[in-house]
């Protein structure tokens, strides 16, 4: 059973997934109207009346995107950033940069306006969450016995636009200690949710798997056990603007046809590949989505103990 209707012609998601993966390149509207299948003297007005922006703005701010994300959580030199994201040259790169967020590079490198950063991007976010909401179905839920996991976890309370200051803290953290995310597995915990959450009350814990407790109050980090269980996972693959939806198709509409009842656990995930490092639409993740004992199970309902 298909959970989401088709947002938008199959052809303009595969346009989208193909800019995802060539904002290095030259987009020539002449070339993305040939992807999008579409004649290139109706491409323009299609876009901008399907995506609410312009195909040069939607290039633009996407590229801009994965550049701040690069210079605020990767060391790569700016003039790296500026080539991998589609710029000829750094001095250009630096112009767009800052006429967008009234920052230069090496300023959001040190210090990120993430609030100025936000009102300039949730508007790409909210377009591509609506026109790419993720195709899910029932028979992608799988059941699964989950092993219990200690964690290293940075508890991020408050406003979730200020969620990439955490960010910045717990990457420079698992780099004094060596817990590569290839090592290492990386964890969120979602206590709840952005949208209907006063920002002051927003909790979300950012977390890496570690062998045994871990604790380190001056960096604010706690230990925390992921206890084991059984789980309904979904793969979700593709930006987080369409993590929302994943989640409702857990709720809404896999645990009412499953006959599942949920443990008294927080929905989690963990992430496998990470935007920026590979294209938008490649980010993939495992959502956890915690489930009560079987009736033949003779065990107490788990909760988050804390190391």
């Amino acid at each position: 059973m298909s959970h989401n209707p088709l947002a938008c012609p199959p052809r303009f998601r595969r346009l989208l997934r193909y800019i995802d993966e060539h904002l290095q390149s030259e987009l020539s509207i002449d070339q993305l109207s040939e992807v999008a299948c579409c004649s290139r003297f109706h491409f323009q007005r299609q876009f901008a009346a399907w995506m609410g922006l312009s195909v040069g703005e939607y290039v633009r701010l996407c590229r801009l995107k994965r550049a701040s994300l690069q210079l605020a959580f990767r060391q790569l030199p700016v003039t790296s950033v500026a080539l991998d994201c589609g710029y000829q040259a750094p001095e250009s790169f630096s112009r767009a940069f800052t006429r967008l967020t009234g920052q230069a590079p090496r300023q959001f490198r040190l210090q990120p306006d993430w609030p100025g950063w936000a009102s300039h991007f949730d508007p790409l976010s909210r377009h591509r969450s609506r026109q790419m909401k993720p195709l899910l179905t029932i028979e992608q839920v799988d059941v699964v016995e989950v092993p219990a996991i200690w964690l290293a976890v940075l508890e991020h309370h408050g406003d979730p636009r200020l969620l990439g200051d955490s960010i910045r803290r717990f990457i420079r953290w698992r780099q004094q200690h060596g817990l590569s995310p290839q090592r290492h597995a990386t964890y969120n915990l979602f206590y709840n949710d952005p949208e209907q959450t006063p920002a002051a009350e927003f909790r979300l814990d950012i977390a890496v798997a570690v062998p045994q407790p871990v604790s380190d109050s001056a960096a604010g980090i706690t230990s925390k056990l992921l206890q084991g269980g059984r789980c309904a996972r979904l793969r979700h693959v593709g930006s987080d603007d369409g993590l929302g939806a994943a989640m409702q198709f857990l709720y809404g509409q896999w645990l009412v046809q499953s006959g599942e009842s949920l443990r008294d656990f927080p929905l989690y995930c963990q992430r496998l590949r990470f935007f920026p490092d590979v294209a938008e639409h490649e980010a993939e993740l495992d959502l956890y989505l915690p489930l009560a004992p079987l009736a033949t199970e003779q065990q107490a309902s788990p909760g988050i103990a804390s190391g």
